[in-house]
């Protein structure tokens, strides 16, 4: 069995419209993968913030995933909170990156995107609150789908890996 073994954390989110940040996370198994060791969800706390609207979290992840497989490789999908001035939480946006396949230190940079509404809706959300949100999770790993989507940058998340490969040779995968 090949097997990955994934240690790091989520550091940090920036270009943000405003501060009071937190980042929910989750591991996104498709083919034969399974998770050995460690949590497949997590979410981050809340960070404030500052003047420079960029919110650090230093969140850990560590996962042991196998597979006999390299069909459905791991995701890691993320959605990004925001609390407003009256500690209602809104869904700032989405976005996912493949966990990396060669060994060592990564630094990643997740783009974070909402789905865009009618002109309405786009009003409603910047002076209620709330706005869209995707009907299913499927959508955010489908690239078919999510093809069909209009959507608006919102920011990014930083996230750090290592990696720590095994076995993958035997399944063709030159690191």
């Amino acid at each position: 069995m090949a097997e990955i073994h994934v240690n790091g954390q989520i550091e940090s989110a920036d270009c943000f419209p405003s501060s009071s940040l937190f980042v929910r996370w989750s591991l996104q198994l498709n083919g034969g993968w399974t998770l050995v060791r460690g949590s497949s969800s997590g979410q981050t706390q809340t960070d404030v913030g500052g003047v420079l609207r960029k919110a650090y979290f230093a969140h850990p992840i560590s996962l042991h995933l196998g597979t006999r497989t390299v069909q459905g490789w791991p995701r890691i999908a993320l959605e990004v909170w925001h609390h407003d001035t009256y500690g209602r939480q809104e869904l700032y946006g989405y976005g996912s990156l493949f966990v990396p396949s060669s060994p060592g230190e990564h630094e990643l940079i997740c783009n974070i995107w909402r789905p865009k509404g009618t002109i309405r809706e786009e009003m409603l959300q910047r002076f209620i609150g709330g706005g869209l949100q995707v009907s299913h999770p499927s959508i955010l790993t489908d690239s078919r789908e999510r093809a069909k989507l209009q959507t608006v940058a919102m920011g990014s998340v930083q996230l750090r890996l290592s990696i720590v490969t095994r076995h993958l040779d035997r399944f063709g995968i030159i690191c």
